[in-house]
């Protein structure tokens, strides 16, 4: 990547960067096609080429941005003495909130290149994808899981729940209904209502 993307003014960058958040999160890394984003990016090809060099150059760029940046948003969103399942997903959606007001892609395409296929982008993130996979695991490791009710699983919650969440932020992407806010508080409904039934 060429160090003056920089250099740019935030407004295109931004718009560089949206671009190709929403082309690789909705279509995944192999029919994703450098036409479509700088269709949305609304910049020319030869300038997309110059700072990225080519699409895995692009993709690799797209994926370290987002890691820095979505693990900002936690660090400062996250109480590190939160030990309730609950409440932390809560407080890590409140993040991603905060990411999709400036990114609304952004958490879509980190989903999308967890289930990447294509060898390339694979291995152009494969450091990268490890280094975030454990940097998540980690915020739930003060998890206290023992505060669950006797016959929960915790783990089989926890993923019920973040498929949940996938979910819902899949539907409002693809209906064009998305605002950040309506999607938070519809999350956290859903988070009241299943940590009602779990302790009831």
């Amino acid at each position: 990547m060429n160090a003056k993307f920089f250099d740019l003014k935030k407004e295109k960058q931004d718009r560089m960067i949206n671009g190709a958040l929403k082309v690789f999160a909705m279509q995944g890394y192999r029919h994703a096609s450098t036409d479509e984003i700088v269709k949305e990016a609304d910049i020319s090809k030869g300038l997309l080429f110059h700072y990225f060099g080519s699409k895995i150059g692009l993709y690799t760029f797209i994926y370290d941005y987002s890691v820095k940046f979505v693990t900002l948003e936690l660090r400062a969103c996250v109480d590190p003495l939160t030990s309730d399942l609950f409440d932390l997903m809560k407080q890590m959606e409140q993040a991603k909130m905060h990411v999709m007001k400036a990114y609304p892609y952004m958490q879509q395409f980190l989903n999308r290149a967890m289930q990447e296929t294509v060898s390339e982008a694979l291995l152009a993130v494969e450091e990268k994808r490890a280094i975030w996979m454990e940097a998540w695991e980690n915020w739930y490791q003060q998890v206290d899981l023992s505060l669950l009710p006797y016959g929960v699983d915790g783990i089989k919650l926890r993923k019920m729940l973040e498929l949940t969440i996938k979910g819902l932020m899949s539907e409002r992407l693809e209906d064009h209904s998305f605002q950040p806010e309506m999607l938070y508080a519809e999350i956290c409904d859903y988070l009241d209502m299943m940590k009602r039934i779990v302790y009831r």
